[in-house]
C-alpha cells in the first residue's frame, strides 16, 4: 500500500512525525511525504525535520506568502502533479490548513481516498478560514480520524457518514503520542529563562489582522509581565505586524520561534500558558499547566469543561482575571480527554482494515 502524506505547517510536522513512525513499522506500507511549504522559514519548518527525525520530505512544493486563494490553488494543482506520478492508495492529511484542503481535494478529483486525522473539530467560527478547510475536508474524506468524543459528536449532528460511505472512528489524539515521545528530548532554548514564567504564543489572524484585539491583548500581557515574566516565542508575521502597528511589548521576553523540543521544554517549565494556538491548548494539558485561550472560542471544548483551559478572546478585564485565576490553580491531570498515546498506531490500523 502506498500512502502520500500532506504536510505544510507548523503543527502537521509534529502529528506526521508521530505517524511516519508507525507507518515505517508497517512492512507492506510505503509513505511519500509532500510538504507544500506553507511553513517556510527554517525555524518555522526545517529544523522540525531535523529535531524531530521526520523522513526528508519527497517532494517540497515551496509554496508560501500568498493569498488564502492563490496559495490553495497553486497547491491543488502541484499536488496533483504529484498524485498523477506516485499513483497512491491513500492521502492522508492533517489539521485545517490550505494544505490539508488543497490536498484533499487534489485527491478526491483523482478518485484517490482521503484520511483525516483530526476531524471532525469545529470552533463554529465560519470567519476563521481553518474552519472552512476543516469543514470541506470532513465533507469529502473517506476515513475520518477524531480525537475526541465531541469531535465524533459533531460530525454525526452534521450528518456525515449517515448518507456517505465515510467511516468515523475516535483514535485518539496523536499530538498526545508526539508528547509521550519527545518529553525526554526537550531541549533548553539557548536563552535565559526567569523562574515561574508565563509561556504566551499570539499568532491567529482573528487576533494579527486586529489592531484593537491585538493592542488590547499586549497590554494586558504587560500588565501580567509586571507579576510575573512573560516569554513569548513570536511568529514572523505577528513580530511584522507589531512593528508597523508601533505596539508596545515593554516588559515582555519577546524570543525567535523555536523548534519542537525547545517549546516542549518552555511547556515543562512554565507555570501557565496564555495562547490563541489551538494545539499548544492541548499541549498546555499534556504537561500539566492550565491555559488561558486568547480567543472567543476553542475546539477543544473538553479541556473548558473540565477546568483546565478558560477562554477570553481579546478582552483586557477577562485576560487579567482569569489569570490570577489560572496560574496557581491546582487540577487533576490523570483525566483522559485524548487517549493513551496510541492514535498513530490505531490510525494505521483502520487504514489497513480499509
Amino acid at each position: 500500500m502506498k500512502l502520500c502524506s500532506i504536510i505544510g505547517a507548523r503543527p502537521q510536522f509534529i502529528k506526521a512525525a508521530a505517524v511516519s513512525r508507525e507507518i515505517a513499522q508497517q512492512p507492506n506500507m510505503k509513505e511519500i511525504i509532500v510538504h507544500t511549504g506553507q511553513h517556510f522559514d527554517a525555524n518555522m519548518s526545517q529544523i522540525f525535520f531535523e529535531q524531530m527525525q521526520i523522513p526528508k520530505p519527497d517532494y517540497n512544493l515551496a509554496i508560501n506568502s500568498l493569498s488564502h486563494g492563490a496559495m490553495t490553488g497553486r497547491m491543488i494543482e502541484k499536488i496533483e502533479e504529484v498524485l498523477l506520478k506516485e499513483k497512491p492508495d491513500w492521502v492522508m492529511v492533517y489539521g485545517d490548513t490550505n494544505s490539508t484542503i488543497a490536498g484533499s481535494l487534489a485527491a478526491k478529483k483523482l478518485n484517490i481516498k482521503v484520511a483525516h486525522v483530526e476531524a471532525g473539530l469545529r470552533s463554529y467560527n465560519r470567519k476563521m478560514p481553518e474552519e472552512i478547510n476543516r469543514i470541506l475536508t470532513d465533507k469529502i474524506s473517506d476515513l475520518l480520524l477524531c480525537p475526541t468524543d465531541q469531535a465524533v459528536k459533531n460530525l454525526k449532528d452534521e450528518g456525515i457518514g449517515k448518507h456517505s460511505l465515510a467511516k468515523i472512528v475516535k483514535c485518539g489524539d496523536v499530538m498526545h503520542d508526539a508528547a509521550l515521545f519527545y518529553a525526554k528530548m526537550a531541549r533548553k532554548p539557548l536563552i535565559d529563562l526567569p523562574a515561574n514564567f508565563i509561556l504566551a504564543t499570539v499568532h491567529r489572524a482573528e487576533n494579527t489582522d486586529d489592531p484593537q484585539r491585538l493592542n488590547s491583548i499586549f497590554k494586558a500581557l504587560e500588565i501580567v509581565s509586571n507579576e510575573t515574566p512573560v516569554v513569548l516565542p513570536l511568529h514572523p508575521r505577528t513580530r511584522k505586524i507589531i512593528v508597523q502597528q508601533q505596539i508596545e511589548t515593554r516588559g515582555l521576553l519577546l524570543i525567535d520561534p523555536v523548534g519542537y523540543l525547545e517549546m516542549i521544554y518552555l511547556l515543562q517549565h512554565c507555570q501557565l500558558v496564555m495562547t490563541d494556538s489551538g494545539g499548544l491548548q492541548k499541549e498546555a494539558f499534556f504537561f500539566r499547566k492550565p491555559c488561558v485561550t486568547l480567543r472567543d472560542e476553542t475546539e477543544w471544548v473538553e479541556l473548558v469543561e473540565n477546568g483546565f483551559n478558560k477562554v477570553v478572546g481579546s478582552n483586557f478585564d477577562k485576560i487579567i482575571t482569569e489569570y490570577k485565576t489560572m496560574k496557581n490553580k491546582k487540577m487533576n491531570y490523570d483525566i483522559d480527554l485524548y487517549g493513551n498515546g496510541t492514535a498513530s498506531e490505531n490510525i494505521i490500523t483502520e487504514i489497513l482494515k480499509l
